[in-house]
């Protein structure tokens, strides 16, 4: 194949979806389009990482600023699990003002209240945790996992060159940081997604070195499930609203790219969340082998003005259009059942 970012920048689109679609096939050649049903925590939105692209933090002290109980937690759990969701995705704001055992206690309570599978605190927030509190990464990341942590969302990542990070969010875990923690989590058995946020500012190239560095990680642990790309939703940012967002092409180049670059990740996660459901339903034949999640709860993009609403038999009907077989999954794409099957 030709030089990857020739082929990324200057291929037909057509041509770039049907080599993204060869690896996809070539890696599930059964034609099943996996989901799954979950919900989205955020426990608090106080953050002093005062990332320019994100509308959904609140500075300490703002009188939008919250933290969540622990029963407010539980409540959304059991809200969640009786609508048949396997898993919760927890994330946060950097909030100084809670103390490391609140977080421990919070996966002790969860798994012994409302037990559920945990996929929470994506590298930015151990590494913040790990400098508030004067701990070693892999502690950090030993101690979640003994009390109830059972995955590590790939939140944060957006462009992993620090050129870019610099600008976009300089207060947050660098590059090689991010890298290092999802390392640290694979050495300690944990499996995570990572993911990519683009339209921040990076070039082509620094995206298809972002892509490049995931493979080398991956190539030496194994530990990536999947990944998930998605374009800055710039609307009310504090830094990034003047900015146009991407287009559906350019993101339907970037996840077929994503693909054939990523050829050692065994999952790649359309976007509907972002790009909404029939962008989402293309990116199925530009290397997708996943839709995603149902999404009983999202803030962050929604802050931004990006709302997006779907059901198990719209997301179900929208994978059979595409020509494959819906199933749901679990965190760890093992199989909970067919479509169609009773819950």
């Amino acid at each position: 194949m030709r030089d990857l970012l020739d082929f990324y920048q200057n291929a037909p689109l057509l041509e770039l979806g049907i080599e993204a679609d060869r690896v996809r096939e070539a890696k599930h050649p059964h034609g099943i389009v996996t989901y799954i049903v979950d919900r989205n925590i955020n426990y608090t939105n106080v953050c002093v990482a005062d990332c320019g692209f994100c509308a959904f933090y609140r500075r300490p002290k703002h009188q939008e600023g919250y933290t969540l109980s622990f029963e407010q937690i539980g409540a959304k759990i059991d809200e969640a699990k009786a609508l048949g969701a396997v898993q919760i995705l927890i994330q946060g704001g950097h909030n100084p003002y809670i103390p490391f055992e609140w977080y421990l206690d919070l996966m002790r309570y969860i798994k012994q209240y409302h037990p559920i599978h945990i996929h929470g605190f994506s590298p930015s927030e151990v590494d913040f945790f790990a400098k508030l509190f004067r701990l070693d990464a892999r502690e950090v990341i030993r101690e979640l996992r003994a009390a109830g942590l059972d995955s590590i969302p790939g939140g944060g990542g957006e462009i992993l060159v620090q050129r870019v990070r610099d600008i976009a969010a300089p207060k947050k875990a660098g590059a090689d940081r991010w890298l290092e923690i999802m390392e640290l989590a694979h050495e300690e058995g944990m499996k995570t997604s990572v993911t990519m946020m683009y339209g921040i500012g990076e070039t082509l190239a620094e995206r298809i070195e972002h892509l490049e560095r995931v493979r080398d990680v991956q190539s030496r642990t194994g530990g990536f499930t999947a990944f998930i790309c998605w374009p800055l939703q710039p609307e009310n940012t504090p830094e990034f609203g003047h900015m146009q967002k991407t287009d559906a092409v350019d993101y339907l180049r970037t996840v077929a790219i994503a693909r054939i670059v990523l050829d050692n990740v065994p999952n790649l996660q359309s976007s509907w969340v972002t790009m909404g459901m029939k962008i989402g339903q293309l990116a199925l034949r530009f290397g997708c082998n996943d839709f995603g999640s149902l999404m009983l709860e999202e803030n962050v993009v929604s802050a931004a003005n990006t709302t997006h609403r779907t059901t198990t038999d719209e997301m179900e009907r929208l994978i059979r259009d595409a020509g494959f077989t819906p199933a749901r999954r679990r965190q760890d794409y093992s199989i909970i059942m067919p479509a169609g099957a009773a819950a």
